[in-house]
Parts: C-alpha cells; sequence; structure tokens
C-alpha cells in the first residue's frame, strides 16, 4: 500500500449523513423518531459529526492517577485507624474519613498511614477553628484535605451551624490554615437536581465563597488555593462523563475571574437514588457504570458504594466487594491507562458544550437575583430541585425510566422485611428551621414501601 489506509475513503458530511438516515426512515419524521429529548432540555441526536461540533474542550486533568478511595466513618479514632490501614492493605490507596466531633484525634486517626504515598480526606461534621488550630501542622501535609462546607450544611440541615456571620468568621479562620474550599455538589443529585441545575448550584455555592474570601485571601496563596467538589454520578452514563468534564471548565472559567487556582479537585461517589432494596446485587451493576462514568469524566478520587449499603450497616464484605469492583476496573479494565479517553469524543464535546452554556445561563440568572443565599432563603432553588425530582418520579412510576428488579421483572419471592438493619426511606424531623432543608430521595421509596407491606 502506497497511500495511508484512510485516504481511500471519501469524507462524508453531516448533511450527506442525516439524508441517508431520512431515506432511511421511510418516510418516518426524523425528529419524533430519532431525537431524544432529556429532562436538562437538550435535544440528543442520533449522530454526531466533526463538521457541527465545536472546538473541542481543553480539559486539563489526568486520569491515570485516580485514587480508589474507601470512606470511614470515626466513631473511635484507633478503630478507624486500623480499618483504614487494612484497607489500604487491601486495594485503597486513599481514604475519607467523616469525623463526627473534636473528640477524634487526628494525629491517632492518623498513625501509620504514609502520608506521602496516600490522599486523605477529612470531613468535619463540625466547625471549631480551635480543633484546626490544634492540628495545623499535620494539615499543612499537601497530601491531607479538609473537608468543610457551611453552606452545604445549611441546604442539608435547613440551619447555619451556629449562624451566617459566626460560620462565616469560623470558616475563614479554618481556609486560611487550609486554603481549601468543598462543595457538597452530591446533595442537589440525590434530590433529584437535573444536571444542568447541579452544575449551575454548585457555581452558585462556590460563587459565594470566593466572593466572600477574595479580598481576604492573599494572591499567593490563591495560587495555591484547592476547591474539593463531592459529587455523585447517576446512571446516565455520558451525560455523567460530560458533566464532570463541564464543571472543570465552569470552575476554571469562574475562578480566573477572582484570580484564584484555576484547578479544581473531583471527588466522585455512586448515586443512592437509583439504588433499591429489592434485587440489591443489581447496585453493583449500577456502581459499576457509574464508577466508569467517573473515571472516564475525570475525577481525581472515586469512593464506591457498597451494594447493601442502603439498608445494612456497615460490613466487611459489602465494603471489600466495592473496593474490588475499583481495583478492577484499574488493574484487569486498564482504566488507568490512558489520560482524557473522552477527548474528541464527538458526542461527549457537545454534551459537555451544552451541559455548560445551559449551566451558566442558570448561574448568571441566580446572581442576577441576589445569588445562591438569596435564592435559598426564597426557596426557589429548593422548588425547582422538587420539581425535577417531580419529573423524574413520574419516569419512573410511568416506566421510562427503568430499576431492574423494582419497577420492572420484579421478583415476588424477594423478601427483605428482616433484612433491614437500617431504615431506608426519608426520615421525617419535624425541627425550625432558617430555611427548607434539601432532602435527598430515592427513586424507588415509594414502591418499596408498599412491597413491605405486603410481605
Amino acid at each position: 500500500m502506497t497511500k495511508p489506509l484512510f485516504q481511500e475513503f471519501p469524507e462524508v458530511s453531516s448533511k450527506q449523513w442525516k439524508q441517508k438516515i431520512q431515506a432511511d426512515l421511510k418516510g418516518a419524521d426524523y425528529n419524533d423518531t430519532l431525537i431524544w429529548k432529556t429532562i436538562e432540555g437538550i435535544d440528543v441526536k442520533p449522530f454526531y459529526h466533526q463538521d457541527i461540533v465545536e472546538e473541542p474542550l481543553a480539559i486539563d486533568n489526568s486520569l491515570n492517577q485516580w485514587s480508589i478511595c474507601q470512606t470511614i466513618y470515626a466513631h473511635s479514632a484507633k478503630a478507624s485507624n486500623q480499618k483504614a490501614i487494612n484497607a489500604l492493605k487491601r486495594g485503597a490507596n486513599a481514604i475519607k474519613f467523616i469525623i463526627p466531633s473534636t473528640d477524634i484525634s487526628l494525629i491517632e486517626l492518623l498513625l501509620d498511614i504514609d502520608l506521602s504515598a496516600v490522599n486523605v480526606y477529612l470531613e468535619c461534621l463540625f466547625i471549631d477553628p480551635e480543633y484546626i488550630k490544634k492540628h495545623q501542622e499535620l494539615l499543612s501535609n499537601d497530601n491531607i484535605q479538609l473537608e468543610l462546607d457551611i453552606i452545604g450544611n445549611l441546604c442539608k440541615t435547613g440551619n447555619w451551624f451556629q449562624d451566617l456571620n459566626t460560620d462565616h468568621d469560623n470558616h475563614y479562620d479554618i481556609v486560611s490554615i487550609t486554603n481549601a474550599l468543598t462543595i457538597n455538589l452530591s446533595l442537589y443529585q440525590n434530590a433529584g437536581a437535573n444536571i444542568v441545575q447541579q452544575l449551575a448550584y454548585s457555581l452558585s455555592h462556590v460563587n459565594e465563597y470566593l466572593n466572600h474570601l477574595d479580598a481576604k485571601i492573599k494572591p499567593k496563596d490563591k495560587a495555591s488555593f484547592v476547591c474539593l467538589f463531592n459529587v455523585s454520578i447517576g446512571s446516565n452514563y455520558f451525560f455523567e462523563i460530560a458533566k464532570l468534564r463541564a464543571l472543570r471548565v465552569l470552575y476554571k472559567s469562574l475562578a480566573s475571574e477572582y484570580g484564584f487556582n484555576e484547578a479544581c479537585t473531583i471527588f466522585a461517589k455512586p448515586s443512592k437514588r437509583n439504588k433499591t432494596i429489592y434485587d440489591y446485587n443489581t447496585n453493583m451493576l449500577r456502581t459499576t457504570t457509574e464508577c466508569m462514568s467517573a473515571i472516564l469524566g475525570g475525577s481525581d478520587a472515586i469512593c464506591n458504594m457498597p451494594y447493601d449499603v442502603i439498608y445494612h450497616k456497615n460490613n466487611e464484605f459489602g465494603e471489600r466487594i466495592a473496593r474490588n469492583q475499583l481495583l478492577v476496573l484499574k488493574h484487569e479494565s486498564y482504566f488507568d491507562k490512558v489520560n482524557n479517553p473522552a477527548d474528541g469524543t464527538y458526542y461527549i464535546e457537545e454534551l459537555t458544550n451544552q451541559l455548560a452554556t445551559k449551566a451558566l445561563i442558570l448561574f448568571k440568572e441566580i446572581e442576577a437575583k441576589g445569588g445562591f443565599l438569596s435564592a435559598l432563603k426564597e426557596g426557589t432553588i429548593q422548588r425547582k430541585i422538587k420539581e425535577s425530582d417531580q419529573k423524574e418520579q413520574e419516569q419512573f412510576e410511568n416506566g421510562e425510566i427503568t430499576l431492574l428488579g423494582t419497577n420492572k421483572h420484579p421478583n415476588p419471592d424477594d423478601k427483605m422485611e428482616h433484612e433491614l438493619e437500617l431504615y431506608p426511606f426519608v426520615k421525617t424531623n419535624i425541627r425550625k428551621t432558617l430555611i427548607e432543608p434539601i432532602i435527598e430521595k430515592r427513586l424507588s421509596e415509594k414502591i418499596e414501601q408498599q412491597r413491605l407491606k405486603t410481605e
């Protein structure tokens, strides 16, 4: 052969492809038959072509550096430390500790963990600058990231830790030590927000922080500032890949306006929203594809969800299976061997552009009306998420969204009443709050409650 293979084939334009498709439809309407309209307002085409896709986005992340993380609730510093060491021996290379109170010693919690080789995430369920100052030397390690989100706490609980001014003052005292922010984007996804809303709300969420910190953080510290997004990944495979890519693009654009470090860290985990208690082994299939989206979308760390986390207490078997799913993806499926494999994929590039564009429009609308906190106070954010949740719930109940073993092909012999170690449904706790909290809710809760009553 004297010339490259593909020069032997004539180029085919998108117009020619569409004409061929329309001819093969034999009179059926192209738009009605082949265009998929999503809840985000995006029309998904049957094919994507180079000549109709904008210039590929320059997304800076190194796929092969993603970490396999295990999350541990630190009831006890000593016991949690031993559990972390065991997880690291069994394949994890990152640990996330959820710290419930100031009684937990970080020195004891991190004892014998090689902090030069292991990334550690510390999620605090409280706000106490003195606690952080006490561990300031330890927290100066680049591989340790403290997670504290006072606005996220307001969204989830309806209240500040103390009050707006005190929380912001304490938050600044902590940020000035850690030089890092955390945004709980996961809450919006699990409550039913569509992808455009998730991106817009997280951007408006972080904008509240950057606007508040802009004049207080020194330029040299802005350059090394770290923003971490906690993200839940749903089952819409390609859209979730595009969501993570769009998140990086949007944050880069916002951070550059304030002069902050334009790179961000993405900590991903599967969504709870589509998990079920019946036919629970199917949850392993769901979490596998969700972890694949997280990897291909460019997450920095991924913590898989045990298949039985909805209804079982933490157990070694469920955690081992969840960790092994990621180990298989990394070491047997070689998902760590290529940087940014979605680059140049016309479909994903176009989805990324559309999601980012629509999210930016919504972000600007929120900011024009006073910003994220104002929208929360007025209940706008909560109402919009509820509307999206209801649309998705109706799609599930109509069979447009399928959860195998629950609303399609259920096993009538599957009994769960005596398997429930945890209450798997929304808990009602009536209390006084400043704003209406954003409530996480699974799609299958109603049908599961009905089945439990008839077992």
